[in-house]
This record gives C-alpha cells, structure tokens and sequence, in this order.
C-alpha cells in the first residue's frame, strides 16, 4: 500500500480533508507537524513532530523517517509546509518542486523579483527596509500604495494608504503585526502601487512544468481596502473565454517565472487596465476549508487531485463538475470574544446551501483583518448558475447573527 506524509501546520484547517483523501485513494498516511495534535495520539506511530520554521531541519527529520519507513510522496497541506516538503521530496527522489522555487512561492519578496525578471504583468513596487522613508516610497511608486509583509499570509498584514502619511502608519502597523506573529518586525516591507479591478483566483496543477486549470473563480465583492477580506468565491467564472485564457496564460507564466513544475497551485490575479496582473501564486491549493467548494469527475475531490499528483495516478478525465458552487469565508467584523454565532438553522435552509461549518468555538478570542489570520467559518453553496450560487452565499450569510463581545 503507497504512504503519503503529510505537512500540517499547527494553525491549518485542512487535515481533516486530506485524511479523507487519503482513506478514499486506500493511501496509508503519516502526520507530520510542528505541534504535536490531538491526532497524533490516534495515529501513534504514524505521527512526527518536525520544525516547520527551519525546513533542512524539518526535511532530516522526514529523510530518517523514510529510512525506517519509505514513503511514496510527502505533501505540503498548506503554506507552511511547501519548503519543507520540496528539500525532503528532492532528497528521497519524489515528485517535488525545487527547493528554490518553493521559496520564492512563499516569500513575497523574491516573487516579485523573479516575477519581475520574467517580465510577468505584476504591480509596481518598492523594498522598504526599517530605516525607510516610507513617504517617499509611496510617493515614487504611485499612490494609492498597498504596504504588505513577505511572509504573512491570508490579507493578514495588507494595507492600502491613500496618501504619504497613511503609509507611514500601514508600515507601522504592519511591523507590530509581524512582531505580533513571532516574524521579523525589522525585516522588508513591500510598497506597491494598487491596482484598481476585480479580482479573481485560479486553482491549477502542474505537471512536469506544464499548468492545468482547474478552477476559475470570481471574486464578486470589491476587494478596494484599506484591509483586503476575502470573502465570496464563485466558480464557473462569468468572465469572456478570451479574458479567462488570459488569466491562466498569466499564471502558467508566473509559475515557470518561479521555476515551479509540480503539484498544487494557487494564483491571486487581478483584472487592470490592459489585461491580468500577478499579484501571488502559492505553491500549494486553495486556502482554509475552500476546497470543499470544488468536485472533479464523478465527486472527486480537491485533496484527491493533490495525492493523485503526488503519487504518480493518473488525472485525465478529471475536469471540475458542470454544475457552478460557491463558498464564503465569514468574516470577522471586529475583534473581541466570540458570544455566539445564532441563525445558522436558517442560513443552512437557504436553497443552495450545501454547508455551514464554523471554526470558531463560542468564548475564544477572534481577531479582524489586518491583524487577524482567520476567517469564523465556511459557507458552501451549489446551483446551475453562478449569479444563484452568489445569492444563496449572501442570503445565508444575512441570516447568520454573528454576536462578539468587544
């Protein structure tokens, strides 16, 4: 029987569906993390605690494992993990990306610049170290700007300023929240100049360097700032096939700009003047409890696809259902404690909704945007049409009543 390890980061929502992944492929899985979890003890043997944070490290611990027991494929389930995963793929001979481009896909810094240097459609920007003058900055860059770290992920961190001052405090912010997340608060800032139009995100698999896409979603809510909340996504896009092509023309571009060949990825465009821009492309799936918004074949899922890849199988065949789905990421409007989430039979009742789950429990603490790296919950929808499934996300979400103690 194949074995699969799989990366999971201490803060990831995923796990879950990837075990079920695994138990539908009759994949033997072992847990790999920074923390040891409460699946850990259920897995016993079949569970490893690595160091996320130093990936060569994190990589030495998976290579002596495969010595004692030889693995088929180790898999990244979100960010945190992608690094780690390419050193210990590269070392056991596994399908991998390179190392390199793994980084570059997860520092914000490095993609601009290979980006850049493959001349991919990307916003303008500016390097801004702690002594900076960040006025200027922004001044020669082109305002507005959207000041942003190059680690962080989620919005968590992006800021749009409208004018000088504005990002003089965004930087400021922005370092406390880095400070916040153990990162360095000392360390570079990116300055971008915004780019006004709709936003939209594509979900793909690479294969030997070649990009296939999976998904296209819209994004139908305004992402304009001053903090960037995700919220609805929408699939089958409602764009022109022309406009489409475009946008995973770009990504295939960034992906090879990156040196990215195999598995998992998810690119952020948005739609300016003259075409698509690049805004990131992550070496991994979409994001949270997302996937469970798409199904391939005969109800194949998102997670499948990745260990299909991962191990070799084949995907031909494998296109995104017909029907059009949704999901909504529930936003935290303010922080404070969360008292209760009410309305949930009701949002559940909207026709369309297919799922509620939130990932929140009453009395913890929740955190908005920028500072915040987490959404309350999931909202799935399905529906013939796109603009239906839209609905039903909005409807369902007004029915919810979301009560937080400041």
């Amino acid at each position: 029987m194949a074995r699969v390890l799989l990366l999971v980061p201490s803060a990831t929502y995923r796990a879950p569906d990837f075990m079920g992944a695994a138990r539908a492929l009759g994949v033997e899985v072992t847990v790999a993390s920074d923390r040891r979890q409460a699946m850990s003890a259920a897995l016993g043997d079949n569970a490893l605690t690595v160091p996320l944070h130093r990936p060569a490290a994190a990589a030495e611990a998976i290579a002596r494992l495969a010595a004692r027991t030889p693995l088929d494929a180790v898999v990244a389930v979100d960010d945190g993990g992608v690094v780690a995963a390419a050193l210990a793929s590269e070392r056991l001979g596994l399908v991998h990306n390179p190392p390199a481009a793994a980084r570059a896909a997860r520092d914000k810094l490095l993609m601009r610049e290979a980006l850049q240097r493959s001349s991919v459609a990307e916003p303008i920007y500016r390097v801004a170290g702690p002594e900076a003058d960040i006025a200027e900055i922004a001044r020669a860059v082109g305002l507005p700007v959207v000041v942003k770290p190059v680690g962080l992920s989620g919005s968590r961190g992006v800021i749009r300023a409208d004018d000088p001052e504005a990002a003089v405090a965004a930087a400021a912010r922005v370092r406390s929240i880095l400070g916040q997340a153990g990162e360095d608060a000392a360390g570079p800032l990116l300055v971008e100049r915004y780019v006004p139009g709709p936003e939209v995100a594509l979900e793909g698999m690479l294969r030997g360097g070649e990009l296939q896409p999976l998904a296209l979603f819209d994004k139908p809510d305004p992402l304009e700032g001053p903090y960037f909340e995700e919220t609805i996504y929408v699939t089958p896009s409602r764009l022109p096939e022309e406009r489409q092509q475009e946008v995973a023309a770009l990504a295939a571009r960034a992906a090879q700009a990156l040196g990215l060949r195999e598995g998992a990825v998810h690119a952020e465009l948005r739609l300016g003047d003259g075409g698509p821009w690049m805004l990131e492309l992550a070496a991994r799936s979409i994001g949270g409890l997302c996937g469970r918004a798409l199904r391939f074949g005969a109800g194949v899922s998102l997670e499948e696809l990745v260990l299909r890849h991962a191990l070799g199988r084949p995907l031909d065949g494998l296109a995104r259902e017909p029907a059009a789905s949704g999901v909504m990421m529930v936003p935290i409007p303010r922080s404070g404690t969360l008292r209760e989430v009410g309305g949930q039979g009701a949002a559940r009742a909207v026709e369309g909704v297919v799922g509620l789950e939130l990932t929140v429990a009453p009395g913890r603490p929740v955190v908005a945007l920028p500072e915040g790296d987490r959404y309350l919950g999931f909202i799935f929808a399905r529906g013939s049409l796109a603009e239906h499934v839209e609905h039903s996300l909005r409807r369902a979400h007004a029915a919810l009543e979301i009560d937080i103690e400041e």
